[in-house]
């Protein structure tokens, strides 16, 4: 077995342990870090395909930024040790029920699908004044609308994290 192989073996037991551990948390606090561990693993993912931009973005934005700014939402209000309240069989059942659903929709939609083997291209990097461009233009090949569209959702994933970790008052 070839260390890529394990490497993605690995990354891939870290992904779905840490996704589990996510959604399964009672402790807020301990669900945003495990999500990070997640973004992490799939940033590595891109690494390994030699996506070296988009594994960089996946760091920044989603590890760096939208996680952070999660931790920042429940630290500011007050909801560390806040605790989920424990989820019922009827609801523990249909979420694995759909779960279970959308894992063999997605494994029958890849094995279905016949993958062209693709012809490897050239490793030339840009150059930086081309990247520069490519950042600041708006035009086709231009990257200004995706980092509004990334910057509205970092917004809303910082008021999404003070709705979920707002105190309640009784």
């Amino acid at each position: 077995m070839s260390t890529n192989v394990l490497l993605f073996y690995l990354f891939a037991a870290v992904i779905v342990v840490f996704s589990i551990l996510t959604v399964s948390s009672r402790k807020i606090l301990r669900a945003a870090t495990f999500l990070l561990f997640v973004l992490i693993a799939t940033s590595a993912f891109y690494f390994m395909l030699r996506y070296t931009f988009l594994a960089a973005a996946q760091l920044t934005l989603y590890a760096g930024g939208i996680v952070v700014l999660i931790i920042f939402s429940i630290l500011l209000t007050s909801h560390i040790g806040q605790k989920f309240d424990k989820i019922g069989f009827k609801k523990a059942f249909f979420s694995a029920l759909v779960a279970l659903f959308g894992a063999i929709m997605s494994i029958v939609a890849i094995l279905q699908f016949d993958f062209p083997p693709t012809v490897a291209s050239s490793t030339e990097e840009l150059p930086v004044k081309e990247v520069g461009r490519s950042l600041m233009n708006y035009g086709e090949g231009g990257f200004v609308l995706p980092f509004e569209v990334i910057s509205i959702l970092l917004l809303a994933a910082m008021f999404a994290a003070i709705v979920i970790a707002k105190k309640k008052k009784d």
